[in-house]
Protein backbone atom coordinates (compact mmCIF):
# COMPACT_ATOMS: atom_id res chain seq x y z
CA UNK A 1 0.00 0.00 0.00
CA UNK A 2 1.17 3.42 -0.55
CA UNK A 3 1.91 6.05 2.01
CA UNK A 4 -0.38 8.04 0.22
CA UNK A 5 -3.10 5.51 0.65
CA UNK A 6 -2.52 5.08 4.19
CA UNK A 7 -2.63 8.59 5.12
CA UNK A 8 -5.75 8.73 3.52
CA UNK A 9 -7.39 5.83 5.55
CA UNK A 10 -6.03 7.83 8.89
CA UNK A 11 -8.02 10.93 6.95
CA UNK A 12 -11.25 9.35 6.25
CA UNK A 13 -11.02 8.04 9.83
CA UNK A 14 -10.19 11.00 11.65
CA UNK A 15 -12.68 13.04 9.30
CA UNK A 16 -15.68 11.09 10.72
CA UNK A 17 -18.02 13.28 12.96
CA UNK A 18 -16.78 12.29 16.08
CA UNK A 19 -18.98 14.07 18.45
CA UNK A 20 -22.24 12.55 16.88
CA UNK A 21 -20.66 9.21 16.40
CA UNK A 22 -19.49 9.79 20.34
CA UNK A 23 -23.12 10.54 21.13
CA UNK A 24 -24.78 7.63 19.72
CA UNK A 25 -22.69 5.20 20.76
CA UNK A 26 -23.28 6.50 24.60
CA UNK A 27 -26.91 6.27 23.64
CA UNK A 28 -27.20 2.79 22.02
CA UNK A 29 -23.90 1.37 22.03
CA UNK A 30 -23.44 1.42 18.16
CA UNK A 31 -22.90 4.09 15.44
CA UNK A 32 -22.29 3.93 11.59
CA UNK A 33 -19.85 6.17 9.95
CA UNK A 34 -19.43 7.20 6.78
CA UNK A 35 -17.56 6.27 3.93
CA UNK A 36 -14.14 4.71 5.09
CA UNK A 37 -12.88 2.45 2.64
CA UNK A 38 -13.29 3.04 -1.43
CA UNK A 39 -14.75 0.24 -3.27
CA UNK A 40 -11.44 -0.34 -4.81
CA UNK A 41 -10.13 -1.31 -1.41
CA UNK A 42 -13.13 -3.14 -0.48
CA UNK A 43 -12.54 -5.45 -3.44
CA UNK A 44 -8.94 -5.71 -2.54
CA UNK A 45 -9.62 -7.02 1.10
CA UNK A 46 -11.89 -9.48 -0.72
CA UNK A 47 -9.61 -11.17 -2.83
CA UNK A 48 -7.38 -11.84 0.14
CA UNK A 49 -10.07 -13.97 1.08
CA UNK A 50 -8.43 -16.98 -0.73
CA UNK A 51 -4.96 -16.48 -0.02
CA UNK A 52 -4.36 -19.25 2.57
CA UNK A 53 -1.21 -17.64 3.56
CA UNK A 54 -2.49 -14.62 4.96
CA UNK A 55 -4.64 -16.58 7.70
CA UNK A 56 -3.48 -18.51 10.52
CA UNK A 57 -7.23 -19.60 11.19
CA UNK A 58 -10.40 -20.81 9.48
CA UNK A 59 -13.31 -20.99 11.38
CA UNK A 60 -16.50 -23.23 9.99
CA UNK A 61 -19.49 -21.60 12.06
CA UNK A 62 -22.08 -24.80 11.36
CA UNK A 63 -19.26 -27.04 12.89
CA UNK A 64 -18.76 -24.81 15.80
CA UNK A 65 -22.57 -24.45 16.18
CA UNK A 66 -21.90 -20.52 15.93
CA UNK A 67 -24.20 -20.25 12.58
CA UNK A 68 -23.74 -21.13 9.29
CA UNK A 69 -20.88 -19.52 7.28
CA UNK A 70 -16.82 -19.13 7.61
CA UNK A 71 -14.95 -16.64 8.48
CA UNK A 72 -10.79 -16.33 8.69
CA UNK A 73 -8.53 -14.79 11.09
CA UNK A 74 -5.41 -13.03 9.47
CA UNK A 75 -1.96 -13.93 10.56
CA UNK A 76 0.69 -11.64 10.96
CA UNK A 77 1.89 -9.55 9.36
CA UNK A 78 -1.64 -8.22 9.14
CA UNK A 79 -2.03 -6.38 5.99
CA UNK A 80 -1.04 -2.84 5.83
CA UNK A 81 -4.66 -1.67 5.18
CA UNK A 82 -5.99 -3.12 7.99
CA UNK A 83 -3.03 -2.16 10.49
CA UNK A 84 -3.77 1.20 9.64
CA UNK A 85 -7.36 1.09 10.33
CA UNK A 86 -6.92 -0.31 13.63
CA UNK A 87 -3.99 2.33 14.45
CA UNK A 88 -6.71 5.32 13.06
CA UNK A 89 -9.67 4.31 15.15
CA UNK A 90 -7.88 3.34 18.37
CA UNK A 91 -7.01 6.95 19.61
CA UNK A 92 -10.43 8.07 18.35
CA UNK A 93 -12.40 4.92 20.45
CA UNK A 94 -10.36 5.52 23.29
CA UNK A 95 -11.99 8.71 25.19
CA UNK A 96 -15.07 6.73 24.93
CA UNK A 97 -13.43 3.88 26.59
CA UNK A 98 -11.60 6.05 29.31
CA UNK A 99 -15.35 8.01 29.72
CA UNK A 100 -16.94 4.54 29.85
CA UNK A 101 -14.88 3.14 32.75
CA UNK A 102 -15.04 5.89 34.50
CA UNK A 103 -19.04 5.77 34.78
CA UNK A 104 -18.70 2.15 36.12
CA UNK A 105 -16.11 2.99 38.29
CA UNK A 106 -13.77 0.11 36.39
CA UNK A 107 -10.05 0.49 35.81
CA UNK A 108 -8.73 1.97 32.33
CA UNK A 109 -6.10 -0.10 31.09
CA UNK A 110 -5.64 1.27 27.54
CA UNK A 111 -2.37 3.57 27.31
CA UNK A 112 -2.23 6.70 24.29
CA UNK A 113 -0.12 4.49 22.00
CA UNK A 114 -2.13 1.35 20.48
CA UNK A 115 1.28 -0.07 19.68
CA UNK A 116 1.77 -0.08 23.15
CA UNK A 117 -2.05 -1.30 24.32
CA UNK A 118 -0.73 -4.08 21.71
CA UNK A 119 2.49 -4.42 23.68
CA UNK A 120 0.40 -4.99 27.18
CA UNK A 121 -1.57 -7.68 24.85
CA UNK A 122 1.39 -9.48 23.87
CA UNK A 123 2.96 -9.32 27.65
CA UNK A 124 -0.13 -10.98 28.91
CA UNK A 125 0.07 -13.77 25.81
CA UNK A 126 -2.70 -12.17 23.87
CA UNK A 127 0.05 -12.70 20.95
CA UNK A 128 -2.27 -13.88 17.87
CA UNK A 129 -3.77 -10.62 15.43
CA UNK A 130 -7.50 -10.76 15.69
CA UNK A 131 -8.70 -8.62 12.36
CA UNK A 132 -11.38 -11.42 10.86
CA UNK A 133 -12.32 -11.58 7.97
CA UNK A 134 -15.94 -12.80 7.14
CA UNK A 135 -18.01 -14.49 4.42
CA UNK A 136 -21.42 -15.55 4.05
CA UNK A 137 -23.47 -16.80 1.72
CA UNK A 138 -27.31 -17.74 1.01
CA UNK A 139 -28.30 -19.29 4.32
CA UNK A 140 -26.00 -17.59 5.82
CA UNK A 141 -25.94 -16.46 9.57
CA UNK A 142 -23.84 -15.50 12.91
CA UNK A 143 -25.40 -16.66 16.25
CA UNK A 144 -25.22 -13.71 19.42
CA UNK A 145 -21.61 -13.51 20.96
CA UNK A 146 -18.78 -11.50 21.77
CA UNK A 147 -15.12 -11.21 20.73
CA UNK A 148 -13.24 -11.07 23.74
CA UNK A 149 -9.91 -14.08 23.32
CA UNK A 150 -8.68 -12.89 26.76
CA UNK A 151 -7.91 -10.70 29.71
CA UNK A 152 -7.56 -7.87 28.11
CA UNK A 153 -10.13 -6.42 26.13
CA UNK A 154 -11.02 -3.23 24.10
CA UNK A 155 -14.96 -1.97 24.91
CA UNK A 156 -15.47 -1.86 21.42
CA UNK A 157 -14.41 -2.80 18.01
CA UNK A 158 -15.64 -1.96 14.44
CA UNK A 159 -16.56 -4.07 11.71
CA UNK A 160 -16.75 -2.82 8.15
CA UNK A 161 -18.95 -3.68 4.89
CA UNK A 162 -17.21 -4.84 1.83
CA UNK A 163 -20.01 -5.38 -0.40
CA UNK A 164 -23.58 -3.68 -2.08
CA UNK A 165 -26.26 -4.10 0.05
CA UNK A 166 -29.29 -4.95 -2.13
CA UNK A 167 -26.88 -5.77 -5.07
CA UNK A 168 -24.18 -8.29 -4.25
CA UNK A 169 -26.43 -9.62 -1.40
CA UNK A 170 -30.24 -9.04 0.55
CA UNK A 171 -30.42 -9.65 4.08
CA UNK A 172 -27.61 -9.81 6.20
CA UNK A 173 -28.03 -7.11 8.50
CA UNK A 174 -26.03 -6.46 11.43
CA UNK A 175 -27.91 -7.31 14.62
CA UNK A 176 -27.49 -6.38 18.31
CA UNK A 177 -28.91 -7.56 22.01
CA UNK A 178 -28.73 -5.40 24.75
CA UNK A 179 -29.43 -6.41 28.27
CA UNK A 180 -31.44 -3.63 29.95
CA UNK A 181 -31.21 -3.00 34.23
CA UNK A 182 -34.52 -4.54 34.39
CA UNK A 183 -36.33 -4.63 31.50
CA UNK A 184 -36.43 -7.07 28.69
CA UNK A 185 -33.36 -6.94 26.19
CA UNK A 186 -33.73 -4.81 23.41
CA UNK A 187 -32.32 -5.72 19.67
CA UNK A 188 -31.19 -3.71 16.93
CA UNK A 189 -30.22 -4.04 13.11
CA UNK A 190 -28.13 -1.91 10.98
CA UNK A 191 -27.52 -2.55 7.56
CA UNK A 192 -23.64 -2.04 6.62
CA UNK A 193 -22.94 0.03 3.41
CA UNK A 194 -19.75 -1.13 1.10
CA UNK A 195 -17.01 0.84 2.45
CA UNK A 196 -19.04 2.21 5.64
CA UNK A 197 -18.12 1.11 9.52
CA UNK A 198 -20.20 0.27 12.68
CA UNK A 199 -18.64 0.71 15.70
CA UNK A 200 -20.22 -0.56 18.36
CA UNK A 201 -19.89 -2.52 21.98
CA UNK A 202 -17.38 -5.78 22.34
CA UNK A 203 -19.02 -6.74 25.93
CA UNK A 204 -20.64 -3.98 28.24
CA UNK A 205 -21.33 -0.43 28.01
CA UNK A 206 -22.42 1.95 30.79
CA UNK A 207 -26.62 2.40 30.98
CA UNK A 208 -27.64 5.23 33.23
CA UNK A 209 -30.45 3.58 35.55
CA UNK A 210 -32.46 5.08 38.27
CA UNK A 211 -29.28 4.31 41.09
CA UNK A 212 -26.81 5.02 38.60
CA UNK A 213 -24.56 3.85 36.06
CA UNK A 214 -25.08 0.35 35.40
CA UNK A 215 -23.41 -2.51 33.18
CA UNK A 216 -25.67 -2.88 30.10
CA UNK A 217 -24.17 -6.12 28.82
CA UNK A 218 -24.15 -6.55 24.61
CA UNK A 219 -24.02 -9.12 22.14
CA UNK A 220 -23.99 -8.96 17.89
CA UNK A 221 -24.64 -11.23 15.15
CA UNK A 222 -25.92 -11.47 11.99
CA UNK A 223 -29.30 -12.36 10.19
CA UNK A 224 -29.51 -14.69 7.74
CA UNK A 225 -28.45 -13.84 4.28
CA UNK A 226 -31.50 -14.22 1.72
CA UNK A 227 -29.16 -14.09 -1.38
CA UNK A 228 -26.02 -13.52 -2.86
CA UNK A 229 -22.20 -13.45 -1.01
CA UNK A 230 -21.85 -10.89 1.81
CA UNK A 231 -18.08 -9.84 2.94
CA UNK A 232 -17.18 -7.75 6.29
CA UNK A 233 -13.89 -7.27 7.57
CA UNK A 234 -14.04 -7.05 11.74
CA UNK A 235 -11.45 -5.10 13.08
CA UNK A 236 -11.00 -6.15 17.04
CA UNK A 237 -8.64 -3.69 19.05
CA UNK A 238 -7.09 -6.48 21.17
CA UNK A 239 -5.25 -9.82 20.45
CA UNK A 240 -5.86 -12.91 21.67
CA UNK A 241 -4.41 -15.51 23.61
Amino acid sequence: MSRETMTDIASRVDGQDWRALTTELDHAGSALTGPIMTPAECAQIIEMYDEDARFRSTIDMERYRFGKGEYRYFDNPVPDLIDRLRHAFYPRLLPIAQDWAAKLGKDAPWPASYDEWLGQCHAAGQTKPTPILLKYGEGDWNAMHRDIYGELVFPMQVVIGLNRPGEDFTGGEFMMLEQRPRAQSRGICRVLEQGHGLIFTTRERPVLAKRGWVLGPMRHGVNEVRSGVRHTLGLVLHDAA
